[in-house]
């Protein structure tokens, strides 16, 4: 009841997708300055949210898509906009202000979705479900989907020992870093959706 090629396929793309290393400076900008308690549970709240909305694509995603006649390539753009809106403001520094964010719970937006559960994952999770031709192989899917988010929450909990090390002048540069990486992610998304628009037109 499991094949482990299909559970392989899928833990491989997601987390080159989710990439749960590249994730960590971002998690570290958005939630500094809040007490570890607080960190600790945006981090569990960003994966059930990210989980959350990768099980809901997988059950019905073809059908929500279908239903709102969204295009992947328009889900792209979006969430590349929303993105880059976020990486704006971690470069400019706008996330320092404490009336930004302190009364955000960024676990949410964008931790959560886009930038865990964004178009990449939800398009992989959509076809490797409808690919999945038989019990083993539906078993595999959510294995790997289920392992996939077990390390993320890993990642993320066990990344706040790294702002014990490098105190609140390492934070800056992370943000900072954290906004670069973070708007290339996102404008190449919006790339790679614009292009899909072209060739299908």
């Amino acid at each position: 009841m499991f094949d482990a090629a299909v559970f392989g396929s899928l833990f491989l793309t997601l987390f080159v997708i989710m990439d749960p290393p590249g994730i960590t400076p971002i998690f570290l900008a958005l939630t500094s300055g809040r007490p570890a308690k607080v960190q600790r549970r945006m981090a569990w709240q960003a994966v059930a949210v990210a989980f959350g909305v990768i099980t809901v694509f997988g059950i019905l995603g073809q059908q929500i898509l279908d239903y709102l006649h969204v295009s992947v390539p328009a889900l792209m753009i979006a969430g590349g906009l929303l993105l880059l809106l976020i990486a704006l403001d971690l470069l400019t520094g706008k996330t320092d202000e404490p009336q930004q964010t302190k009364d955000v719970n960024v676990a949410l937006v964008p931790l959560g979705m886009p930038l865990l559960a964004g178009p990449g994952a939800i398009v992989s999770v959509i076809l490797a479900v409808q690919h999945a031709d038989s019990a083993a192989r539906q078993v595999s899917v959510w294995a790997a989907i289920v392992a996939m988010h077990v390390v993320l929450w890993l990642t993320m909990r066990y990344s706040l020992l790294i702002i014990r090390v490098i105190k609140d002048g390492g934070v800056v540069l992370v943000t900072r870093l954290a906004g670069m990486m973070l708007s290339a992610i996102a404008v190449q998304q919006i790339i790679n959706g614009v292009t899909q628009v072209v060739q299908g037109a």
